[in-house]
């Protein structure tokens, strides 16, 4: 393949220099890039364990998490035990407020009064030691599938599927809940018996497997690459009914579905059931067949979404106005016992980039204890954070590298902030990485065309790992600007070279105090750092710039 000097030039600075290495980058191959489902620990024994299920007609629970994750990757087993045939499962989403992250107790309790042999569980288990315990001396076998971080014990299940557990030697560790969902269901269906599956149609499963793959933000690199690549065309043709009426509510062409539609459309909207509802509802509209529900449950999602926005920007206001009145410490620590957890994780991130600074935001739901979420300012690790706190402060605590959840009693709470403090000055941090100044290469106005868009969209989809390339426009001049939005929140720029050439940019949620270097008027000239992109907004395609940063001319350059 002849690549571009600039596809050359973007794939190095990515790290990727070996013509193999190129070729599988913007060549993927589903058979040569995905790998085993049985090189992964107890893959194996956990197949055996749900045939035998099958076998039996035990009755199986497939528990999944209620984010972006967990339910697309509950709807790959159910839509994988139906094709085989499997009649005694149903399918279980923890309610976010009432019952907590992973399994719990009750439900536990109430699987065992309905005879319930099995529990399978999606993006969740791998910290939950008492509740499996609990299960197995009920008589449930539990097989855990999970890709968070271990803790300090195993859960004694039946059997552990998670590449992040010491012993295993997967290629790919960094999957994410439904990835690893997908790659059970691709070991099973290579050893089920007796039912007639067409070869490879567990493609079909990679609209699920690549929606949590980006919306999960993991790294897209190695299997999660191939994943996410060949998950995107799936999604574009998905006959799912669901899909179709989300896309439809958000006026958003399924031909042409991006990585940027999944992160800000689609997985904000599934993880709209969980925050403000119910998270079953979002597990229905992409397990159902029925385009009646599927319409209904899309307009419910979409109008919780719009509720959720309102939520968000309610509690980050008030935060704002809380913290103008405090000392900043290194963390943040803030929350009231009459906002919503389930946003908090939302609220939390926006903080954590306003002030930079790791901020924890708490809520408190009915008479239950505290519970919030946390964000990292990219330099530390919030889970490494939570564990270096001092005994007595947590209930719980979990999640990623850069977020994570947390409970604690109401005592507690109020030396929350002073024990992360302390806690923060013993943990080593990173050097954090501002991306509006890791620019890829120089363009020129005359090089915003279809060819360029063309060397760039080799590398999509962008996301974790593969950031979306970065182009300095040096001392480009402003044909016209303006705001728009219902609060003049966003902008548009037209800009010009004076050879004749010009192109339309575009910035969301801008405000004019991210300029106050500039001018941004007509015939001013400024230097810009935009990605390259193709809208398909309303039927309308437009090749445009997106702007992220703007500075007075000739301050800026390419490193």
């Amino acid at each position: 393949m002849q690549l571009s000097p600039l596809t050359l030039r973007l794939l190095e600075r990515r790290g990727v220099n070996d013509p193999l290495e190129i070729e599988r980058f913007v060549a993927p191959d589903y058979e040569r890039d995905t790998f085993d489902p049985f090189l992964i620990l107890n893959m194996e024994r956990a197949v055996e364990r749900i045939l035998r299920a099958f076998r039996e007609g035990e009755k199986v629970v497939i528990y999944g998490d209620y984010d972006c994750d967990g339910i697309p990757g509950s709807v790959i087993l159910h839509d994988a035990f139906r094709k085989i045939g499997m009649a005694n499962f149903f399918n279980y989403i923890p309610h976010r407020h009432h019952e907590g992250y992973g399994l719990n107790a009750g439900a536990i309790a109430a699987f065992a009064k309905e005879g319930v042999g099995l529990i399978i569980t999606v993006d969740c288990g791998i910290t939950d030691v008492e509740e499996v315990r609990m299960a197995q001396e009920l008589g449930i076998d539990v097989i855990v599938t999970d890709h968070h971080l271990v803790g300090a014990a195993l859960p004694p299940a039946y059997a552990i599927v998670n590449s992040k557990q010491e012993g295993d030697t997967y290629p790919d560790p960094m999957l994410c809940g439904a990835g690893v969902a997908f790659k059970l269901t691709q070991a099973l269906l290579r050893r089920v018996k007796g039912c007639d599956i067409p070869e490879g149609w567990e493609k079909w499963l990679l609209d699920m497997a690549g929606l949590s793959t980006i919306a999960d933000m993991v790294p897209l690199q190695k299997e999660n690459r191939a994943l996410a690549y060949f998950g995107l065309k799936v999604l574009r043709k998905s006959p799912r009914p669901g899909l179709q009426a989300l896309l439809r509510e958000a006026t958003v062409d399924q031909r042409y579905l991006t990585e940027e539609d999944i992160g800000f459309t689609i997985g904000p909207r599934i993880n709209a059931a969980s925050r403000m509802d119910v998270p079953m509802r979002a597990f229905e509209l992409l397990a159902t067949r029925d385009p009646a529900v599927a319409g209904a449950r899309a307009t419910h999602l979409s109008a919780l979404n719009m509720e959720r926005k309102s939520e968000v920007a309610r509690m980050v206001k008030e935060a704002k106005r809380l913290l103008a009145s405090r000392e900043l410490h290194e963390v943040i620590v803030i929350g009231n016992t009459r906002w919503r957890v389930g946003v908090a994780g939302i609220v939390a991130n926006q903080l954590a980039e306003a002030y930079d600074r790791p901020a924890f935001v708490w809520g408190r739901e009915g008479e239950g204890v505290i519970k919030g979420s946390c964000r990292s300012d990219g330099r530390v690790n919030v889970v490494e954070l939570m564990h270096a706190t001092r005994d007595g402060i947590f209930l719980n605590r979990g999640g990623h590298e850069f977020s994570g959840g947390f409970s604690v009693d109401s005592d507690a709470i109020h030396f929350l902030e002073s024990a992360l403090v302390e806690a923060h000055a013993t943990i080593s941090k990173k050097e954090k990485i501002d991306r509006s100044t890791q620019i890829d290469a120089a363009l020129a106005l005359e090089e915003v065309n279809d060819d360029t868009f063309a060397a760039i969209d080799l590398l999509a989809p962008f996301g974790v790992g593969n950031p979306k390339p970065l182009f300095l426009l040096s001392a480009v001049t402003i044909r016209s600007s303006a705001r728009f939005g219902k609060s003049r929140e966003h902008l548009r720029i037209t800009l010009e070279d004076g050879k004749g050439n010009s192109a339309s940019s575009i910035g969301f949620f801008m405000g004019d105090e991210q300029f106050s270097d500039v001018a941004l008027e007509a015939k001013a000239r400024i230097d810009l750092v935009a990605h390259l992109e193709r809208s398909y907004y309303r039927g309308k395609v437009e090749l445009r710039l997106r702007i992220v940063r703007i500075a007075p001319p000739g301050s800026l350059s390419v490193a």
